[in-house]
């Protein structure tokens, strides 16, 4: 059966491709893969989600608020945009009937709720395009559009035109300005920008593409965000501080900034105006270098705000999961686009830490803040809804993963992520290959590497070497491959055949990341996974110092515990200096570790800690 559906899915996405309007001006260097069977831990973790997360999602619910239209400030309309496009990743992943019927039930009971006017929404009609109204439309029009895009369903591709000549006749009809509408310097509005580009692809028609450019072009003006003109400006100080934080004035809005950069790359696609691709490449680094913690997200009360340095500090709403799922999904645009490895190693650094550790015990949940130290508490209900805007992202970001850890090049194929599984995809000969990845990565650092292929063909596969990989080897029939560089993808050009297996041996050794903006920290990485302490187990208090022991190299030692329990990914070992005012030093104690996303998970609710305390010695 599941072959059955995967065929069906294979077809939808042939015809998706013959269905585009407009040829981007801009080719993709990677492409995702016709499907894939994930495995393992991060298996498990999608099978959870898609079971008990989305397929029990109540659609009537989501779709109530359409039918009320009298409200006047929140953001109810999101959560059915939100929840369809995961939804439709989720299908992509298992195509599966329950899931495909809650689908359809939930694209006709919205598009039942569109007025003969064109409009899909919950606001009054003296309220439209006030707070959260253009965003919420934005959502559905990428739900609807997801879904044409997955099925050729006319009837969503029509409700999505509607939404769009609708939104852009009241916008000409009050004043013809975007930024000037709701939160966040036009932000959370004028990222319609994406759905926008969408319907010129699939449609042709140039009013999209124009609407498009005006919101580009407002984007400059003194009202504006200044997406482009201030890309090179630390994203946490574009703008002055606002009086009221959650505001028009706003312009430090993480999520609301990084979706406007996600509709500016697909313009870019459509252009190849140079100066769009810039902009998000400046902010990218900007964000990454400034904002991006160990666990690979930001934003404190939803706001940029210099984080990087601020990360040890006990932080007020941390790294909100709509913040983690978009700047997976940011990247994931970018490496699409480039095919660059270093925007693979922010997704895997994100989705292992901050998007896993998001996750509750059995996925059904998703936590709205995840600190760096202190407890994992539940978020609450917003808009008077039984769930919140977090709940509706988090997927979005997991999903994105499956389709993305083995891509399509334009000469083979490209290994981003070391997952367990099957991933297949079409040649250059347009032959279709399955590659296959045995491996408990990141547990270990080993992995094996086959294909099924039914003709041997000359191709191209490039392997993701991790930036923190220092020791790397690659083996080719048990034969050593040179070339290897952390950061980068390592590019094998060969007659590939079934009989050839590749084996990959990645550096997991314990590596120590210093801080001492705020006092003297230490947190501890095994490969991409950042570990904490848990007070599940016994211990010296969190608050007290305990120096990590590393060897002459900086490594330091981990040490696997087996059979801690159902509740724990990875469980070590390691040896610790503890805080002693002697004269001679205290001996080593052993202290326990466990990943991020154990740490603090469990019904529990212990107490967890990523930075660990260290002496101040004003002689370093």
């Amino acid at each position: 059966m599941k072959v059955f559906y995967t065929m069906l899915l294979l077809i939808g996405a042939s015809t998706a491709v013959q269905a585009q309007k407009v040829k981007p001006s801009i080719q993709d260097k990677f492409f995702a893969a016709n499907y894939s069977q994930v495995k393992g831990h991060i298996g498990e973790k999608l099978d959870q989600s898609y079971e008990n997360r989305i397929l029990v999602q109540d659609i009537e619910h989501l779709v109530a608020p359409f039918r009320n239209r009298n409200e006047s400030r929140m953001w109810q309309s999101e959560f059915w945009g939100k929840y369809v496009t995961s939804a439709v990743l989720a299908y992509k992943y298992r195509p599966e009937p329950a899931m495909m019927n809650i689908l359809k039930q939930a694209v006709a009971g919205l598009i039942a709720t569109q007025t003969p006017d064109g409009y899909i929404g919950n606001y009054s009609p003296e309220h439209h395009l006030e707070q959260w109204d253009i965003w919420g439309r934005k959502y559905s029009m990428l739900g609807l559009l997801d879904y044409h895009e997955l099925t050729r369903d006319q009837a969503s591709l029509a409700a999505a035109a509607k939404v769009a000549d609708h939104l852009m006749k009241e916008i000409a009809d009050q004043d013809g300005l975007i930024v000037n509408k709701g939160n966040y310097r036009g932000m959370a509005a004028s990222s319609v920008l994406e759905p926008m580009v969408k319907l010129y692809r699939l449609t042709g028609k140039d009013k999209y593409l124009d609407f498009a450019k005006e919101i580009v072009r407002q984007w400059e003006t003194p009202e504006g965000p200044n997406l482009i003109s201030k890309a090179g400006k630390d994203v946490s100080s574009r703008f002055p501080r606002p009086a009221s934080w959650y505001s028009l004035e706003q312009g430090q809005k993480a999520y609301e900034m990084m979706s406007c950069y996600e509709g500016l790359l697909e313009l870019y696609r459509i252009t190849g105006a140079p100066e769009y691709k810039a902009a998000v490449e400046q902010t990218w680094q900007n964000i990454k270098d400034t904002e991006i913690n160990v666990a690979g997200s930001g934003a404190s009360e939803e706001m940029w705000f210099g984080g990087q340095k601020r990360q040890t500090l006990p932080v007020a709403h941390f790294q909100e999961t709509c913040v983690t799922a978009t700047w997976i999904k940011l990247n994931q645009q970018l490496l699409r686009l480039t095919g660059d490895a270093k925007y693979a190693d922010e997704i895997e650094k994100s989705y292992y830490n901050a998007l896993l550790g998001a996750l509750n015990h059995d996925a059904s949940e998703w936590a709205k803040y995840t600190p760096l130290n202190g407890r994992r508490l539940p978020g609450s209900g917003q808009c008077g809804m039984n769930l919140n805007c977090c709940d509706a992202s988090g997927p979005r970001g997991q999903f994105t993963l499956p389709l993305t850890t083995v891509m399509g090049t334009s000469d083979g194929m490209a290994v981003n992520f070391y997952v367990a599984g099957a991933y297949s995809l079409t040649t250059p000969k347009g032959k279709k290959v399955v590659l296959k990845q045995q491996t408990e990565y990141p547990v270990s650092g080993e992995i094996k590497l086959s294909m099924d292929l039914a003709k041997a063909e000359d191709m191209t596969l490039q392997l993701r070497i991790p930036e923190w990989s220092e020791i790397s080897e690659v083996y080719v029939n048990d034969e050593p491959v040179s070339g290897l560089k952390a950061g980068s993808s390592l590019k094998i050009k060969r007659n590939w055949s079934s009989k050839d297996v590749v084996r990959v041996k990645l550096d997991m050794r314990g590596r120590i990341e210093w801080h001492d903006a705020n006092g003297r920290f230490a947190a501890i990485y095994r490969g991409p996974v950042v570990l904490s302490r848990d007070t599940r187990f016994a211990g010296p208090d969190l608050i007290t110092a305990n120096r990590p022991v590393v060897d002459k190299a900086g490594y330091f030692e981990l040490r696997p515990v087996t059979n801690s329990g159902a509740d724990l990914w990875m469980h070590y070992k390691g040896s610790f200096v503890p805080e002693s005012y002697m004269e001679v030093a205290a001996n080593p104690i052993e202290i326990d570790l466990v990943d991020y996303a154990s740490a603090g998970n469990s019904t529990q609710n212990p107490t967890f800690a990523v930075w660990l305390r260290q002496l101040f010695s004003n002689r370093d």
